[in-house]
């Protein structure tokens, strides 16, 4: 797992910076309610989506929660007086606090079950009865466009995604929460090169090849093989799902 202590100050230049955020965050309100009054943003890393939401709509009172320290440094200088240190699998809020929930690029992490299960349930807890929670799912899978440099690295290993949308709505239904709606949006300047690809596999971005692994080595030689090293391929297209709980 990536360290997002050191990752923060290169994190949105890596993961197409505003362009993606402003993406993330129209999509993410075509599925929360127009009258949504606090919205918790977990996971809400340097803040952009965060910053974003507060400005797409005045009467929103949006808090931010993430885990890093380096994280909640650069969201709290976007979001002043929103920004909270926390984990999500205990969060800091009284029950029934929250009319939405969102989480962008959370989920993947809790590789455990009792973790993701203990997040669910945190965030089941804190929403008001009828509120709304708006996640991604899927986020690796999402990253395989069809191009090239996925058909190299087609024959990785791939451990069950901790993030699968089936996993994450089993996790939801356990909560008490039941699915609303689903939802898209491009990831805008994601899209992979095969020069990239061959400097995050140096980084361990794969979780599965550890850098210098044979077959790490295997496949940064055949990424070097494919035409136009510097062109991105297409971007990815991540996936959100909503869950409503009963009101």
């Amino acid at each position: 797992m990536l360290d997002y202590e050191k990752e923060a100050d290169t994190y949105d230049a890596s993961r197409g910076g505003e362009a993606r955020a402003e993406a993330a965050t129209e999509a993410v309100l075509a599925l929360i309610p127009a009258r949504t009054g606090r919205l918790l943003d977990l996971g809400c890393g340097t803040g952009t989506v965060t910053r974003r939401l507060v400005a797409a709509r005045p009467g929103l009172r949006v808090t931010g929660v993430d885990r890093a320290r380096a994280m909640v440094r650069r969201s709290a200088a976007l979001v002043p007086g929103a920004i909270l240190r926390a984990d999500c699998r205990q969060l800091p809020f009284p029950d029934a606090t929250f009319d939405a929930v969102t989480s962008i690029w959370l989920l993947h992490l809790l590789t455990a079950p009792a973790d993701r299960r203990a997040a669910l349930a945190e965030i089941a807890r804190v929403l008001r009865p009828g509120g709304t929670y708006v996640t991604t799912v899927g986020k690796a899978r999402s990253h395989d466009v069809g191009s090239d440099i996925d058909a190299v690295l087609a024959p990785r290993t791939r451990p069950p995604a901790a993030d699968a949308p089936d996993t994450v709505t089993a996790h939801a239904t356990e909560s008490g929460l039941i699915p609303s709606g689903e939802g898209h949006f491009v990831g805008v300047g994601q899209g992979r090169s095969p020069r990239t690809t061959i400097t995050d596999l140096g980084r361990g971005w794969f979780s599965t090849l550890p850098p210098g692994a044979p077959q790490a080595t295997r496949f940064a030689e055949l990424l070097s093989r494919l035409p136009d090293q510097d062109r991105r391929r297409a971007d990815p297209v991540f996936r959100l799902r909503a869950y409503r709980k009963p009101g």
